[in-house]
């Protein structure tokens, strides 16, 4: 565990900090601490994360809020004046109806939640959104992170929102247009020579050196990964407050998947969803699929791997979460699937080309896998599907860059468009 505050100085948390949240409880051993910048257990080293005392939430309340995250806030740990700090008000993005898609796929029901449309175009803003407000309410110094590149971003974004310095870690071979969407918004981009996991090990030392930093997926992860959780909560929102029958999850660190889950489980056991059975779907990319692997072995042990893939956001070799998305996977009769680059590819085109939705090659990984768990009777067409798309496909243009192009190059006359033959 690292300290965030300098210990010759005191800071004393205001009341209600962390709004609802009573404690970091140990994912492994139960073993609870108190709330503030930890993120392993003192007992046993396993991950915490936050737990809650809720008190009793209505969709009407929920509804009456912002069109934001916030409209949240009671089930995630911050404050409840949150809208009155400087943020970028990520969230309720656009589920839609993906019937084209579901045509080509032979699903009957299919749902897209496109989070490609928030403040800096991936899921990543909603994380960073409740590890700032960690971080200010714990007075840090620097915003920082490591990063596959939308977290950069949504972490550079979010600190020059909020007036605090950010520093912002990534793997040095990262896409162009990643790293230029984050050194807009900061002057402390840092490249490092190696792959993420190089790149995590790097931030996990800093941060147990320096004081005041607030690493957003390092001491204070059990308040960034809350984030995810409004995913869920606005997939079942969005639906007319019920669960959809599967949905499908990219799968890096495992986090997102595992707080979608959370998710759910909060708003059935808060009386807000009918509780009822789902599966849960997990998606990599076959040159990095840790998780995928120990699935199909039927194993609990993840054996860490080296990257090699153009689905860099997903380039994790040794995923935090992976043994609880196993476990989720498993429990809920889902499965964890990956696929090959250049199914990634056919991902992106097959999205772009059915709903007029461009995403990056994490999306593009999930669409492929959804396309193959069809195809290899995992998944049941008959059943209501959610598919998530994380991020904007304008971060990771290369991926498909000499796929697409002019049909044709033409002379400017009737003519010559006819004798073109595009139609």
């Amino acid at each position: 565990m690292s300290t965030l505050l300098d210990e010759t100085t005191t800071h004393t948390l205001r009341e209600g900090a962390f709004g609802n949240a009573r404690a970091l409880a140990c994912r492994e051993c139960g073993h609870e601490v108190e709330l503030g910048p930890s993120y392993a257990c003192p007992e046993c080293f396993g991950p915490l994360e936050v737990a809650y005392e809720f008190p009793a939430v209505t969709r009407e309340e929920i509804a009456a809020g912002p069109a934001n995250i916030w409209r949240y806030k009671a089930l995630l740990p911050v404050p409840s004046d949150i809208e009155q700090s400087p943020n970028t008000e990520p969230g309720f993005t656009r589920l839609l109806q993906a019937r084209n898609l579901g045509r080509e796929l032979g699903i009957e029901k299919l749902w897209v939640k496109d989070d490609s449309t928030n403040p800096t175009n991936s899921f990543k803003d909603r994380v960073v959104a409740c590890a700032l407000s960690a971080a200010r309410e714990l007075d840090a110094k620097v915003f920082a992170c490591p990063s596959t590149g939308n977290l950069a971003n949504a972490v550079a974004a979010a600190g020059a929102r909020a007036g605090i310095p950010t520093v912002v870690f990534i793997p040095s071979d990262l896409e162009k247009p990643k790293q230029v969407n984050s050194a807009v918004y900061t002057e402390r981009l840092v490249a490092v020579e190696g792959n993420y996991d190089d790149v995590n090990k790097l931030a996990s030392e800093i941060a147990g050196e320096e004081e005041g930093w607030a690493f957003v997926n390092v001491n204070v992860r059990p308040f960034y990964a809350e984030g995810s959780k409004t995913l869920g909560y606005e997939i079942a929102e969005q639906l007319g407050w019920r669960l959809p029958d599967q949905i499908v999850i990219p799968v890096a660190s495992g986090s997102q998947l595992t707080k979608v889950d959370k998710a759910f489980r909060e708003l059935i056991s808060l009386g807000l969803v009918e509780d009822k059975p789902y599966k849960v779907f997990g998606a990599q990319a076959s040159g990095c699929s840790p998780v995928s692997v120990a699935y199909k072995a039927g194993t609990d042990a993840i054996r860490p791997v080296k990257p090699d893939t153009i689905a860099k956001s997903l380039a994790i070799g040794n995923p935090a979460d992976g043994i609880y998305v196993l476990d989720i996977c498993r429990r809920s009769g889902g499965a964890v699937e990956d696929i090959t680059d250049d199914e990634v590819r056919e991902g992106i085109l097959l999205l772009a080309r059915t709903e007029g939705i461009f995403t990056e090659t994490a999306g593009g990984t999930t669409v492929g896998v959804l396309k193959k768990l069809v195809e290899t009777g995992q998944l049941d067409p008959s059943l209501e599907t959610v598919v998530i798309n994380t991020g904007m496909g304008l971060k990771t243009l290369d991926a498909v860059a000499d796929r697409v192009g002019p049909a044709a190059t033409i002379a400017p006359s009737y003519d010559a468009f006819v004798a073109s033959g595009v139609l």
